[in-house]
């Protein structure tokens, strides 16, 4: 049996997890693998389905969003992060502060009815931003209860089409920033033509607005795309484990000095 560990998040609980996962090993004899956790979010897609490396990977979620392409279990070019707000933070804030399920309520609005600003467009790379969606988000929102006396528990009359609005904001940010990034793979030849998957992983892939519009994305270019079932892309036991057994396969990532191990808090 192998002994595996989270060594990225928050640090309180990471420092219990790691004591306790260090003092079995001590005592069992076993092997002491840590895990991060977004390279977990990474592989997760290869206990369910044939994902060859080099692969690309996008991971979105509460706490993160980022693009990189995988090149072995504990091998990552990073291509781009979140410079601020995630997308998931961006859907929660929102969404709490409509009091309301963003994606189902999306189903019922127009798109287009709300401008939100097209983030980064002037920057040539491959990183993200929501804060700036988050707060335009929230002055729309604050616009729409003062002119309709919106005060309380009260929702907005436009509350669908802010919605679908918000969504189609996020969702228009991460198209634009993977078209880069394929941009860019292509004119450095970093995946062979013939076998090119793009992984969307964590909590907000999720969403299936997002991943069809990303699907899109992918016919375009050439690649498949492949997203694990809903219960494994958001935070699970199941991921840290078999994030281990690749490791453990790889003969990659065991540690043998257990006091060279530490947490890596957010």
């Amino acid at each position: 049996m192998t002994l595996v560990l989270g060594v990225s998040g928050m640090a309180l609980s990471l420092l219990v997890g790691m004591n306790h996962g260090k003092h079995l090993a001590k005592t069992w004899g076993k092997p002491f693998i840590p895990i991060h956790h977004m390279e977990a979010h990474a592989l997760t897609i290869r206990m369910v389905t044939q994902v060859e490396f080099p692969f690309l990977v996008l991971l979105i979620s509460g706490g993160h969003c980022l693009l990189a392409v995988a090149q072995g279990v504990h091998q990552f070019l990073l291509l781009g992060q979140s410079l601020d707000d995630a997308p998931g933070e961006a859907f929660d804030k929102t969404a709490r502060r409509m009091k309301l399920h963003i994606q189902l309520a999306a189903t019922r609005g127009d798109p287009l009815s709300f401008q939100f600003p097209f983030m980064l467009s002037g920057y040539r790379d491959c990183n993200f931003s929501m804060a700036g969606l988050k707060n335009k988000a929230r002055q729309h929102i604050m616009r729409q209860e003062h002119e309709h006396g919106v005060e309380g528990d009260g929702i907005i009359p436009g509350v669908y089409d802010l919605c679908a609005s918000v969504q189609w904001g996020i969702t228009s940010h991460l198209c634009q920033r993977l078209q880069r990034a394929m941009e860019f793979i292509n004119m450095r030849d970093m995946l062979p033509l013939d076998r090119r998957t793009l992984v969307v992983s964590g909590g907000v892939a999720c969403n299936s607005f997002i991943t069809g519009a990303l699907g899109v994305v992918c016919e375009e270019y050439g690649y498949s795309l492949a997203v694990p079932p809903p219960k494994l892309c958001t935070d699970n036991g199941v991921m840290i484990a078999w994030n281990g057994v690749e490791k453990w396969r790889s003969g990659v990532g065991v540690v043998p000095d257990l006091d060279a191990i530490d947490i890596e808090p957010e």
